[in-house]
């Protein structure tokens, strides 16, 4: 039988409170499905499933797969699935499809922070609403793509602070309006832990291991730099799912992962 994901026969972790100390190093690790199609997404779901804690379905996979793609991953034995819609409307239209997303059972899903405190709490409360006494799912905000760099956030989105000071602004203020959390760059981790909290999740895209390439990201980390930065979960796409050896790339990850876990006592 091939491998599931995050203890498919297992219950699922509180959610109502971060784990991050009960956590195994696996379980930090999120695997992008960032594919054209439901059955290369379930194929690689299940051959890197040893390996990782989670998958993330995003645009790319739902536009290309259908809203069916939840359906066929859970049917496969993988419940821990992070749904990267990334919302971002008036509050009353975030909270219908945060209504929704909640009913595809899904663990973690995101909207944008940008869209300020009453759109994200409309998503909090929306989710908390929709599933009547069981743990929702984990809402987290989005803070600053890491695909942008610090001359685009000044001369395009005319936004005057440094890109810490930004992010560390918006994940405050996700705090107060109810998220569980925030995605954010690994170079910006250090700076909301310490400001957010310990039971703060901070979810860290951007994440390159040792001698990959940075493709289209500007602010990236290694797993292990993330880790021991704070973060709580790494997303982690091409370099292990345009690796020639996708299963290789995900053991590499959860390597450093372990490592970085091993070094960092409390992580």
């Amino acid at each position: 039988m091939m491998g599931r994901i995050a203890g498919a026969d297992a219950e699922l972790p509180d959610q109502t409170r971060n784990t991050e100390a009960a956590l195994e190093p696996r379980d930090r690790i999120i695997v992008a499905l960032d594919v054209d199609g439901a059955e290369a997404a379930v194929a690689l779901a299940r051959s890197v499933g040893r390996y990782v804690g989670a998958v993330k379905v995003g645009l790319e996979l739902v536009h290309a797969a259908g809203l069916d793609i939840f359906d066929r991953l859970h049917d496969a034995g993988i419940p821990r699935i992070f749904y990267d819609c990334k919302l971002h409307d008036i509050p009353n239209t975030v909270a219908g499809a945060a209504r929704a997303i909640a009913k595809r059972r899904v663990w973690m899903m995101n909207v944008h922070a940008s869209g300020g405190s009453r759109m994200v709490q409309s998503a909090a409360v929306a989710l908390r609403d929709a599933v009547h006494g069981d743990h929702p799912p984990l809402l987290v905000a989005v803070t600053l793509l890491t695909s942008l760099s610090v001359e685009e956030l000044y001369r395009e989105l005319r936004v005057g602070l440094t890109p810490e000071n930004y992010v560390v602004d918006l994940a405050r203020m996700a705090r107060t309006a109810g998220a569980r959390g925030v995605v954010a760059s690994p170079q910006e981790v250090r700076a909301i832990r310490d400001a957010c909290g310990p039971e703060f999740l901070i979810v860290t895209p951007g994440i390159r291991p040792t001698g990959t390439e940075s493709g289209d990201q500007r602010r990236t980390a290694t797993p292990g730099d993330a880790i021991r930065s704070g973060a709580t979960y790494l997303v982690v796409g091409r370099p292990i799912t345009a690796a020639p050896d996708p299963v290789g790339a995900a053991q590499s990850v959860l390597a450093e992962v372990e490592a970085a876990c091993a070094s960092s006592p409390g992580r």
